[in-house]
């Protein structure tokens, strides 16, 4: 238990004793750290191996002028939603790669980041804004809010929560891994995979 408060603390997730220099939280800095040595990762693999990413709703016609670091910031600064929200978009953002197979890019990483962080709100915190609100903060339109929320809630199968075991594994790798992204697609360990129904 002291354990899990002390990594806690150290990414503000409890406190502000993890907030960096800027007064951002340290684990949207972890996170952003991941997804940008994902994003890259993928972005090489796909010019050496050919590789061809799905397009969906949430790619795109360009790359966004913000980073993700920015962009993450933004969304913190105006949301005003729990630092808890980004870690469990995180857990969100896996679970989406996993069921679609898909792949982080900088035509789609923005768009999933917006969609995930609104839905992690709407689901832990007791306020939070509307479609509309996100959109403005997102660059979006709220219809493209209205579809993505959508698409993303169906692929997740609307099964938003997520385990004290889970949160608390995925904030261990991002202390602990945030330097190496085990692969480009989505990290299969923080989120458990479906059991077999029993047979009776």
């Amino acid at each position: 238990m002291a354990a899990e408060s002390e990594t806690f603390m150290a990414l503000g997730l409890s406190d502000e004793s993890g907030r960096g220099v800027s007064g951002t939280p340290r684990v949207l800095v972890l996170i952003a750290s991941v997804l940008e040595k994902s994003l890259q990762k993928n972005e090489k693999q796909s010019t050496t191996s050919r590789r061809k990413d799905a397009i969906t709703i949430f790619h795109g016609s360009r790359s966004p002028t913000l980073s993700i670091t920015q962009y993450i910031d933004r969304i913190f600064r105006y949301s005003r939603c729990s630092t808890s929200c980004f870690v469990v978009a995180y857990i969100y953002i896996n679970k989406f790669l996993q069921q679609t197979d898909a792949y982080l890019t900088s035509l789609n990483v923005h768009r999933l980041l917006i969609t995930s962080i609104m839905v992690a709100a709407k689901f832990l915190d007791d306020e939070c804004y509307d479609n509309a609100y996100y959109a403005r903060i997102g660059g979006v339109s709220t219809a493209e809010m209205n579809r993505m929320e959508m698409k993303f809630l169906f692929n997740l199968d609307f099964r938003l929560h997520v385990t004290a075991e889970v949160f608390m594994n995925c904030c261990l790798k991002l202390e602990n891994e945030s330097g190496k992204y085990q692969n480009g697609q989505a990290d299969p360990s923080l989120w458990p995979r479906r059991r077999p129904a029993r047979q009776r």
